[in-house]
């Protein structure tokens, strides 16, 4: 089962990381964000999404403990690592709505978290996702972990270009003072 489990995250992690790319090398016709935001791309967004880190949780479970990570660490860091990057990442979907959160043209958000980092969601993703790699202590969660980071990274490359074109001078000015990441 955890082979399965494992062959799926990768190959879901290589597809949405191989989509980001795509956007980013050929942004006219990119795939993230989405040209065009229909019935069907919460589907596209969403499912990829949560079955990544579903598989990123299951396989924490399973390998529970397996690696010797102290318990200061585990539950020092993973677990606050967890619980910050929740409140950071749903505070900011409650602000945006889901729709924008997963592609949906909408305003450029500059408060909030949005006044520290361009990307806080994507930070916040992080944090949850090391917190559970560490707090799990599983092998094959750092595995999907670490490819489910490289996603999270690669992502606001993608983005950033059609926020340009989006919001033009105004994304530009608010780019030019908040970083990327942190």
């Amino acid at each position: 089962m955890e082979t399965t489990l494992v062959s799926v995250g990768l190959g879901i992690a290589a597809a949405t990381l191989g989509s980001i790319l795509w956007s980013i090398a050929y942004p006219e016709r990119r795939i993230w964000p989405p040209q065009q935001y229909t019935a069907i791309t919460p589907i596209l967004v969403w499912v990829p999404t949560f079955s990544l880190f579903g598989i990123l949780i299951v396989l924490g479970v399973l390998g529970w403990g397996d690696l010797a990570f102290p318990n200061w660490l585990r539950f020092g860091l993973g677990l606050p690592f967890i619980v910050i990057g929740n409140v950071i990442v749903w505070s900011e979907v409650a602000h945006f709505g889901v729709p924008q959160t997963g592609g949906a043209k909408g305003t450029l958000r500059t408060v909030g978290m949005y006044r520290y980092s361009r990307n806080p969601q994507y930070v916040a993703d992080t944090a949850i996702v090391v917190g559970w790699m560490v707090l799990s202590s599983a092998p094959w969660a750092l595995a999907i972990g670490a490819a489910a980071i490289l996603v999270l990274i690669a992502a606001p490359f993608s983005e950033e270009p059609w926020l340009k074109e989006q919001y033009g001078s105004e994304f530009e000015a608010y780019a030019a003072r908040v970083s990327r990441f942190l």
